[in-house]
């Protein structure tokens, strides 16, 4: 996998602002997410074109549903070659299962690697009110650690986090675990809809295996250079 952590966050209206946004950061970063907004609107199509730049995909649809839909929808994107996708641990140890078996069978049947199913815990923009209101009546933080230690324990090989998990997560789980952070930040940056933040070098000491990284870039004036910027605070970090 690559070296450099930057997942860059395509979080553009339209495949052709994806694929110029990418071709202006790709020497900059590790990777690109594509979520619901692009995903949508291309469709496959806009994956296999953002993989010809030869990085990683983390194709971020947060599948939820019944065990056997969410084992097709796995298996569909398999077939497309990312190296990273998501569920949510909401929906149960069985959907749990049926996801990463479907991942290691299908791409075990292509002679390729098998993608790392992210699960996703706490969504980044909730807080404990938001919690409260949708029925849990756990804090943030020992929910994330519930849904993280069952899904791990349910065959998962990865999570998504907030920077603010990181620490508690990795004491928990094993070292293998990858933990795949949104809601970076630079420091001059506003938290937009994110409520759970860090910077990248803090967010990377504190045990992050990837750094999904959005606003920041996309919203640049200048993507490529902030993206640049960004490299060069991580490989301070580890100099």
């Amino acid at each position: 996998m690559e070296s450099n952590p930057i997942l860059a966050a395509l979080d553009v209206p339209s495949p052709e602002k994806a694929m110029a946004l990418a071709e202006d950061i790709y020497p900059h970063v590790g990777g690109f997410k594509i979520g619901l907004e692009l995903f949508t609107n291309g469709g496959s199509n806009t994956v296999k074109t953002i993989q010809a730049l030869g990085k990683e995909i983390f194709l971020d649809l947060k599948f939820h549903d019944i065990p056997n839909t969410v084992a097709k929808a796995v298996a569909n994107a398999t077939r497309l070659n990312v190296q990273w996708m998501t569920i949510h641990c909401a929906g149960g140890p069985e959907m749990i299962k049926a996801a990463e078996q479907s991942a290691q069978e299908t791409a075990s049947s292509l002679g390729i690697a098998p993608p790392v199913i992210l699960g996703v815990t706490v969504l980044t923009s909730m807080d404990q009110s938001q919690l409260s209101a949708i029925g849990v009546p756990h804090g943030v933080e020992d929910q994330v650690a519930a849904l993280a230690e069952m899904a791990v324990s349910h065959g998962l090989r990865g999570l998504v986090c907030s920077p603010l998990e990181l620490t508690r997560l990795r004491s928990l789980l094993p070292p293998s675990v990858h933990l795949v952070t949104p809601g970076i930040r630079a420091q001059k940056d506003a938290m937009g809809d994110q409520k759970r933040t860090l910077g990248p070098k803090e967010a990377i000491a504190a045990g992050a295996s990837r750094l999904v990284i959005g606003r920041p870039i996309y919203a640049a004036p200048h993507p490529a250079e902030a993206a640049q910027a960004i490299t060069r605070i991580l490989e301070e970090t580890t100099h």
